[in-house]
């Protein structure tokens, strides 16, 4: 059998013969597929495929599903900079955390905060990620040229605040609807960026805000982003400021309908379940999220079983997939399928399905990719599943969900194109970029006027090292060199020099082109682990930590 090579699959035109293609049957094998012009132009039994295309050659994908790409229809792709800053901390850290990070980007740092974000996306297995506003002061075709540049397809939101949610400003509301407008018309023949409107939460726009922007983008066919419902202390602002909840509130304005896309919807009261139903409304669930960061974990189940359409969302925490998949069953089992004794809560099929096409619909995308289907964008990846994690096979969606992983990723397309091979990118340099954000960030972080509740786990574990009991160390065994650096509690002077050091490192802009972006050979193995990033210690110019206990913020 002739190895199969990034070469063989750069074609215009594809006859891909996998073990097993997944359809919006279900699994099928025997079956092949016709990729032409970012397009699947046909889908069928082998036999027939083959004998309809002459002309091409088949070419055979043993040991691997062709399976839809995963859509991740709620991200931060500005935020990736911050990383674990936002890890152990209370609620509403976008506060304290993430708008002070991205209000210290400028137009490079932005750039490459997004395509770094990006890269983990397209290494996670997702062709798709919804942008949901950044409020970096950046033009945002600068994340447009971001995505454009990695090769992913990106439904990109601009921010359309013109309230003070205790962030920012007043806008003026007759410019913001001037520029939403603008935008929702700027990315009309784009193949790969798709406009959205966004808000950032209720409370951030005025009603008649909130509804223009519903209305500007029902009629442009693409949807409001909104963060609803995710933290207690929000809905009880809403119910103090409105005498009624956060979507409650949206209702009552006139923006909540197909337009919509909710992103959590964890605190949900009954009524408001209803509401979601009956309007169409979208929601992100983001069960990640609500692990790392959140006070509740929205009620997925219920929302298949009552018709609510739903997606899968990162919310920029971890840009794989696989494991989104296997937490949005998880947290479904845990939150509430233990207590009702619901062994199953949806099945395996169900949560794959809401990771693509329901994810792909949530987002404004559902008639043009999340789907293996004649007509749609070939947005899809290449599945290894001849390892131990995936044989013997048995009930192929469940093992996608509990046992699959990024590591099984043989290629990534995106509009059919080959965007990612065994993990990197075949025609830029990803470890460039790595090395590139790494420097950039300190930088950037050390600028941001960050603030956490709580010291790093470092710092933290370091300051009760004097506290712990003392283990005997075993006699076999010296400690490593990384063991050592990890307990050794440097003097804070030269921590601040280090910093200090690194934050002064200057590069031109051409040579942030060179190292971020250009096309160079496909490196044979993954780059060095980068540094760590400024905010590992407490020492860092720019990050503060209030008292243990203390919010930071209106949290």
């Amino acid at each position: 059998m002739t190895e199969l090579t990034p070469d063989r699959l750069r074609h215009d035109t594809l006859l891909l013969v996998p073990d097993v293609t997944l359809t919006p049957d279900g699994p099928l094998d025997g079956h092949a597929v016709v990729v032409r012009d970012g397009v699947f132009r046909d889908v069928g039994p082998v036999e027939r495929v083959v004998r309809t295309h002459p002309s091409l050659t088949p070419l055979p994908l043993s040991g691997h599903v062709l399976m839809p790409g995963f859509v991740d229809a709620h991200h931060h792709l500005t935020q990736s900079f911050g990383g674990a800053l936002a890890f152990g901390e209370p609620s509403e850290i976008f506060r304290r955390v993430w708008v002070p990070l991205e209000r210290a980007l400028d137009e490079e740092s932005a750039y490459v905060a997004a395509k770094l974000a990006v890269l983990e996306s397209l290494r996670g297995g997702f062709t798709t990620v919804a942008e949901s506003g950044t409020r970096a002061r950046v033009d945002v075709d600068v994340l447009a040229s971001a995505a454009r540049d990695a090769g992913i397809r990106c439904v990109l939101g601009l921010v359309c605040n013109d309230a003070a949610d205790g962030t920012g400003e007043d806008a003026d509301s007759r410019a913001v609807l001037a520029a939403a407008e603008r935008h929702l018309a700027r990315y009309g023949d784009d193949d790969l960026v798709h406009p959205s409107l966004a808000v950032s939460v209720p409370e951030a726009a005025t009603g008649p805000t909130l509804a223009a922007t519903a209305r500007l983008a029902a009629a442009a066919g693409a949807v409001v982003q909104i963060h609803v419902n995710e933290h207690l202390v929000a809905v009880e602002r809403s119910l103090v400021r409105y005498g009624m909840r956060p979507l409650e509130y949206v209702h009552r304005v006139g923006a909540l309908g197909p337009q919509l896309l909710a992103a959590h919807a964890t605190l949900l009261t009954p009524a408001e379940v209803t509401l979601l139903a009956d309007t169409g409304a979208a929601v992100s669930y983001n069960p990640v999220a609500s692990a790392w960061k959140g006070n509740a974990v929205a009620p997925a189940t219920a929302f298949a079983e009552r018709g609510i359409r739903f997606g899968l969302g990162t919310d920029g925490t971890r840009g794989d997939g696989f494991r989104l998949a296997d937490a949005a069953e998880s947290a479904q089992r845990l939150t509430y399928g233990l207590a009702g004794g619901d062994s199953s809560c949806g099945a395996g099929w169900t949560w794959l399905e809401r990771a693509g096409a329901g994810g792909a619909d949530a987002v404004g995308l559902g008639r043009l990719t999340g789907r293996v289907a004649v007509g749609h964008a070939a947005d899809f990846l290449l599945v290894d599943v001849s390892g131990p994690e995936m044989q013997p096979s048995w009930d192929l969606p469940w093992e996608l969900v509990r046992r699959g992983n990024r590591d099984q990723l043989t290629a990534v397309f995106v509009a059919g194109r080959l965007r990612l091979w065994h993990g990197w990118p075949p025609d830029w340099d990803g470890p460039a970029l790595v090395r590139r954000a790494a420097k950039l960030a300190r930088r950037v972080v050390g600028r941001a006027e960050v603030t956490r509740a709580h010291p790093t786990s470092v710092r933290a574990w370091r300051e009760a090292g004097s506290t712990r009991p003392a283990h005997p160390a075993p006699v076999t065994a010296e400690p490593g060199p990384a063991a050592a650096e990890a307990t050794r509690a440097a003097p804070p002077e030269a921590e601040a020099e280090t910093t200090a050091e690194a934050t002064a490192e200057t590069e031109t802009p051409a040579a942030a082109t060179a190292s971020a972006g250009h096309p160079a050979p496909r490196p044979t193995a993954p780059p060095a682990p980068a540094p760590a990033p400024a905010g590992a210690t407490a020492s860092t110019p720019g990050l503060a930590s209030t008292p243990a206990g203390s919010a930071g913020g209106s949290a």
